[in-house]
């Protein structure tokens, strides 16, 4: 069982920068995959990115393409999101996830979540 803790998320105005931290309990942490989704209120859940925890292979969502950069520290277990030049529709609350296996963009591949935190961007 892989537990996922989450922190950084909050208020910003747009333009503005957070960086999402993502902490995994499993000692095997480098064979996972790991990706962040985000739900906005009425939405549906939006693949954000996602990385290779071997290899360092690392994708984006179009919407996030050259904003946000997903990044990993094995030696801490933990993922990170990098968001800058952030929207008002960047709202959402964001969730890290993992899986074993490759990486994918579709969240019902991963078997492990986390409790997701808020992110507000003001306009």
């Amino acid at each position: 069982q892989v537990q996922l803790v989450e922190s950084g998320g909050g208020l910003v105005q747009a333009g503005g920068s957070l960086r999402l931290s993502c902490t995994a309990s499993e000692r095997t942490f480098s064979s996972l995959a790991m990706g962040w989704f985000r739900q906005a209120p009425g939405k549906e859940r939006e693949f954000v990115a996602a990385i290779s925890l071997s290899a360092g292979n690392t994708y984006y969502a179009d919407s996030v393409k050259d904003r946000f950069t997903i990044s990993r520290d094995i030696a801490k277990n933990t993922v990170y999101l990098q968001m800058n030049s952030l929207k008002p529709e960047d709202t959402a609350v964001y969730s890290c996830a993992a899986k074993a296996g490759w990486t994918t963009k579709n969240g019902r591949d991963y078997a492990y979540w986390g409790q997701g935190t808020q992110v507000t961007v003001s306009s």
